[in-house]
């Protein structure tokens, strides 16, 4: 039975959630009509970090958002799916535009819409607060919630089973 150190060392994929996970899973419709939601500084970094070490990154979302749109656009996210409650769409087809299968994949989410995809990949990560169902199906539970680290906590893991982690941090102390 592979370890979770084995099946994050072989992630070529992370995908995300986005409500939920990268977010805290509130939206914020203002009296206008524009909706906010809060991400966490930290996971865009660590995005950073992993796509920098050569792991791709794509979220795949079951609703619809400008703002969605703007911060991965802000952090060189490519690959965005927005609007597939049933996920499993989204992700073949991210598999094969990426030519790359479904056990170097990691998934990272926070409910049910999540499961389809999450019982498909090798790597399959709950955050701390996500449904009980979803935390008892996962290989790993972030220690930090949904919008509150638990994205970067996930890369610095991958990045860590990759040998990469230690390089990375040593070259922000230059």
């Amino acid at each position: 039975m592979p370890t979770l150190r084995s099946r994050a060392a072989r992630v070529a994929l992370l995908v995300l959630d986005v409500d939920g996970v990268l977010t805290d899973g509130r939206v914020i419709i203002a009296e206008d009509g524009v909706e906010q939601r809060h991400f966490h500084i930290r996971d865009g970094l660590g995005i950073k970090l992993l796509r920098d070490a050569g792991v791709e990154v794509a979220v795949i979302s079951g609703r619809r958002s400008r703002v969605v749109e703007a911060r991965m656009e802000s952090l060189g996210v490519r690959h965005v799916y927005q609007g597939y409650e049933d996920k499993r769409t989204a992700f073949a087809d991210l598999l094969a535009r990426l030519d790359v299968s479904a056990d170097r994949v990691g998934y990272v989410g926070d409910d049910l819409l999540d499961l389809p995809v999450m019982t498909r990949v090798g790597l399959a990560v709950a955050v701390a607060d996500a449904d009980p169902h979803v935390r008892r199906l996962a290989h790993y539970r972030t220690r930090a919630g949904g919008g509150r680290g638990a994205v970067r906590e996930v890369c610095e893991l991958i990045l860590e089973a990759q040998g990469r982690l230690a390089e990375v941090r040593r070259s922000f102390e230059r």
